[in-house]
């Protein structure tokens, strides 16, 4: 068996072995980089409109479905 194999499948790896404070501080060096360059995305008011609607719908009862006897949308 190799080294590999022998490990634990649940291990973490990457980002998920940082402290949130270490991962928050790597995102945001590269949120920061994309602004200077000019390359971030800036959110027009529609798309995130566009965004806001599909999060809710997802949340409401997951695959885009609305729960049955909710009334909210």
């Amino acid at each position: 068996m190799s080294e590999s194999q022998s490990r634990s499948r649940k291990e973490r790896r990457g980002f998920a072995s940082m402290s949130p404070e270490k991962q928050r501080e790597i995102a945001s060096l590269g949120g920061r980089s994309a602004h200077a360059k000019g390359t971030a995305h800036q959110w027009t008011s529609e798309e995130a409109r566009a965004a806001g609607q599909k999060g809710g719908t997802i949340s409401r009862g997951g695959r885009g479905r609305a729960v049955p006897g909710d009334d909210a949308a």
